[in-house]
């Protein structure tokens, strides 16, 4: 069963999900990043070239030519993925393909409408018996707590 982690309190999603990806990427786990449209993908691909801004996190979009080598994707299109390991969540519905990954991190920001639409899959989760786990972020998303990412591959 799919294992669900919400990081909540977020001030920049896309930011956070960049933090992920890496720690991810140290672990040897590949991850999805799904956004909801190609503009939201295009600004996740640009924080990618910069985040670390000592470092580099190898990521394309989900269509690439390299996408089966490469462990971070961007995607908008729930298309045939080439890994099932991790799946990011950026957009604010719920993924119908959820539960082919292994793990699902949501994660909500500040905004009442991204809270709200987050309860809604937060509820539909857990009516369906997933385990969830839900890690506050609070005002520094640069340093989580090992608590807060543990596990976050």
């Amino acid at each position: 069963m799919t294992q669900i982690d919400f990081y909540t309190h977020v001030e920049d999603k896309e930011q956070m999900a960049c933090i992920l990806s890496g720690k991810a990427l140290k672990q040897g786990v590949r991850v999805l990043i799904y956004t909801p449209d190609a503009d939201a993908s295009t600004r996740v691909n640009q924080l990618l070239w910069d985040t670390p801004a000592t470092g580099f996190i190898p990521h394309c979009r989900g269509d690439d030519a390299l996408a089966a080598m490469t462990p971070v994707l961007i995607d908008h299109e729930p298309i045939n993925f080439a890994h099932e390991e991790v799946l990011l969540n950026l957009s604010n519905v719920r993924p119908a393909f959820f539960s082919r990954f292994q793990r699902l991190i949501e994660i909500v920001s500040l905004d009442e409408n991204d809270r709200n639409s987050a309860r809604d899959r937060y509820r539909f989760y857990r009516d369906r018996g997933y385990e969830i786990r839900t890690h506050e972020i609070g005002k520094n998303p640069r340093n989580p707590s090992p608590q807060e990412t543990h596990g976050a591959r």
